[in-house]
């Protein structure tokens, strides 16, 4: 008596089980209007395989049992729909609050009529037996009967007009007859729902129009009827809604799947096109020829990779909508009144979610080609160079970014287009950029790709103000287009970090100690001696991330190590209790380990080099301790040279580390034997001149930064002290570290401001 699947609909829901749900309801929903053949899957829990008992209707429109969304829920937060894995929120009242699905109840009635046993899921609805056996339909009192309770119904004088359909009855009408139609009762009364109030969007009993819901200002009970005419005919214009973006997934869908069967010849032939091309290279480009031809076939199984899972993704939406259309169609159809009541909203919610967040069906690679990167007659010298492989599609712009850095007006700034993400390649000819300042004079730009998918736009800014950056790829604007770019004037930190100071007594020997370094991520790291504490913090946003204390000593100075360890100096000058030492904390900021080498004195500065080996600015000795990484002396390094020596930085390359001298002026830079190699000492308040230096960093070439206290002023050097130009002047702040971002920006970590300000490089 029950269909079974074909075998094309059993292949085609192996990748997809929900499309079995959807595909045997479609056939369900064509089988029931004229035949009382069905498809027993159509009945079944897709969780228990049995049939449905008590069937509720999630958001997605897709039905379970209830006992099975109930134990679904203890294994799985947030909850997702088992069959179309669209995250689920439940009423308040948990998987009771979810609607019953009347129109499943009234099948399972009608299967438990038309069968010879009756599933488990199905009992009889007077004497509650879920025994096998015949069960029959009363059309006035609207319940399922076994056996016994028939009979029992057929004696009550009160009930010997009642008509009674069994099997013979419904096999005689060769179809499902509309009295199997279970009757909806008030919870509350126990009475038929047979009201609707409109503005509570309740269905209610007889007695809740007079109790509860009376007819006035607040209430409107109307007869269901009228109500589920209007609800019917909304029904049939939703679906309506549904069929256009179904056949337009459908449409795109159809070209993907012409772009899958196109794949081989396109990439066949490029591999053939690669294979003549490097041939007439001869043996000088053998081997290049080689890596192009499975960089095609890489390609090529990349390209169709992503064409299946655009295809996966819009079988998976005409999947959604053909489940909504197929649900709102048996509603509109075969639906009670109370039924299509209770499902009209939130199936209307349902395809409004549909309609409104759909699959891309436009964006996508579709070939891969070969392109000669270099005619034969030049391939001497461009070799390497040679040949490349592209895949042929529209770019989708969505997957395009643009980094914006703040600028500094007379200075070269960089912002970067992301192209990654995608297999279409993107050649500079597709790259528009278009930058005016705030006049609306065009600004010179410049493209040059930085890396695969990375493209830096550099320009030079002559004046301040906020400037319109425009980025298109081919001819689409970028995301976000027209961008604001801020150019500041020189002297002028393009971000400042607010670090409100917690201490409250500001001794100055003590507290004014603040230091500032760049972990593994790039993130900004600092020490705050007032606060006793780390903190970290974005580069970009200036956010904060996490932060720890420190609670012995008084912190001095910071420097991460190759392991993304912080390492922190602290000391006590005024107190020979131990509390100088050199901590090591993770870099989620629990304590390692404490070394309390006899040495230390008055440690400041600190910096760690890739073997584990440290050098600390020690100002009680007046001199740089040169330790292992367990803390024990190498050497003393600058002892009677230095007076007060205050930060760190190293060049392992050229086994140096330099050191800025407070009370002396001067910057000292030593090898790691000992030895002096260099010395600058110009003092005073004016360029190229050192005035209470404290912070110093190095960049890539090897020149110095550094910066005097209390001038303020931040300047460069060359290798061999020579004053090359100042960055900044930060007035009134008594910056202390300093250290170089890895985007081009010096991080300064002030004292009196209480901040981190950021300076174009």
């Amino acid at each position: 008596m029950f269909q079974t699947r074909s075998v094309q609909n059993k292949t085609r829901c192996v990748k997809f089980p929900f499309l079995s749900t959807i595909l045997t309801g479609s056939i369900m929903a064509s089988k029931m209007q004229g035949s009382a053949d069905f498809d027993e899957q159509f009945l079944t829990c897709p969780v228990c395989l049995l049939h449905f008992r008590d069937p509720r209707i999630l958001p997605c429109l897709h039905t379970f049992c209830r006992e099975c969304l109930q134990e679904w829920t203890t294994k799985q937060q947030p909850l997702e729909c088992p069959t179309c894995r669209t995250q689920v929120s439940l009423p308040g009242q948990g998987v009771d609050g979810l609607k019953t699905n009347f129109y499943v109840n009234n099948l399972l009635d009608f299967a438990a009529v038309t069968r010879k046993g009756a599933g488990p899921g199905v009992p009889c609805q007077v004497c509650e037996d879920k025994e096998e056996g015949t069960r029959s339909w009363c059309v006035q009192c609207a319940v399922l009967l076994c056996e016994s309770c028939t009979i029992t119904h057929r004696r009550f004088p009160a009930m010997k007009g009642h008509q009674i359909v069994t099997q013979e009855n419904l096999e005689a009408s060769g179809g499902v007859p509309s009295s199997f139609q279970r009757k909806a009762f008030c919870p509350k009364h126990e009475h038929v729902l047979t009201f609707y109030c409109e503005p509570c969007q309740t269905l209610v009993c007889v007695i809740c129009t007079v109790v509860d819901h009376p007819r006035g200002d607040r209430h409107n009970p109307v007869e269901i009827g009228a109500v589920a005419e209007r609800k019917k005919r909304d029904l049939q214009e939703l679906l309506g809604t549904v069929k256009p973006g179904a056949r337009k997934v459908q449409t795109a869908l159809n070209k993907v799947e012409r772009k899958i069967s196109e794949l081989p010849t396109s990439a066949d032939a490029a591999i053939e096109q690669a294979k003549v091309y490097f041939d007439r290279l001869m043996a000088l480009l053998r081997d290049r020829k080689e890596k192009v031809v499975e960089e095609i076939g890489s390609r090529r199984q990349e390209v169709g990779k992503c064409l299946d899972a655009q295809k996966e993704a819009m079988e998976f939406e005409l999947a959604r909508l053909t489940s909504a259309s197929e649900f709102c169609k048996q509603a509109w159809e075969h639906g009670s009144d109370v039924h299509v009541i209770e499902v009209e909203g939130q199936a209307r919610q349902r395809v409004e979610e549909l309609l409104t967040a759909q699959t891309d069906l436009t964006a996508g690679p579709s070939q891969v080609v070969f392109s000669e990167g270099t005619a034969v007659a030049e391939f001497r010298d461009d070799v390497a160079r040679a040949g490349g492989v592209q895949v042929k599609g529209k770019v989708d712009v969505s997957k395009c970014s643009v980094e914006i850095k703040p600028a500094v007006a007379g200075v070269s700034n960089v912002c970067l287009l992301n192209t990654t993400g995608q297999l279409c390649s993107v050649l500079k000819d597709d790259v528009t950029v278009t930058l005016n300042d705030p006049s609306g004079q065009a600004v010179p730009t410049q493209l040059r790709e930085k890396g695969r998918g990375f493209w830096e736009i550099s320009y030079t800014p002559e004046v301040t103000g906020n400037h319109r950056l425009e980025v298109k790829v081919n001819g689409q604007s970028v995301a976000g287009s027209r961008y604001d770019v801020r150019v500041q004037r020189y002297h002028t930190p393009v971000l400042t970090i607010e670090t409100e100071s917690e201490a409250v007594d500001h001794d100055e020997e003590l507290f004014s100690q603040r230091d500032v370094t760049v972990d593994m991520d790039g993130n900004i790291t600092e020490l705050e001696a007032d606060n006793h504490r780390v903190q970290i913090f974005h580069p970009k946003t200036g956010q904060s991330l996490r932060r720890f204390s420190m609670d012995e000593g008084y912190p001095s100075g910071i420097c991460i190590d190759s392991n993304g360890q912080i390492i922190v100096t602290s000391r006590n000058p005024l107190s020979s209790n131990g509390l100088q030492a050199i901590r090591v904390y993770s870099p989620e900021g629990k304590l390692a380990k404490t070394l309390k080498p006899d040495c230390l004195g008055d440690p400041r500065g600190v910096a760690v080099m890739q073997d584990g080996r440290m050098v600390v600015a020690d100002q009680a000795h007046g001199s740089c301790l040169l330790l292992q990484p367990d803390g024990s002396l190498i050497r003393e390094i600058g002892k009677g040279q230095l007076q007060y020596p205050c930060r760190i930085a190293v060049d392992e390359s050229r086994d140096l580390f330099f050191v800025t001298d407070f009370w002396a002026d001067q910057v000292f830079v030593f090898d790691l034997d000992g030895k002096l190699r260099l010395k600058f000492d110009k003092e005073g308040q004016n360029e190229g001149e050192l005035h209470y230096p404290t912070g110093i960093t190095l960049d890539p070439p090897g020149n110095i930064i550094v910066v005097n206290s209390r001038n303020g002023r931040l300047q460069v050097f060359g290798p061999d002290g020579t004053y090359l130009r100042t960055v900044a002047v930060i007035k009134g702040r008594d910056p202390w570290g300093i250290a170089l971002t890895p985007d081009g920006h010096i991080a300064v970590a002030c004292w009196l401001g209480q901040c981190i300000e950021f300076y174009k490089y």
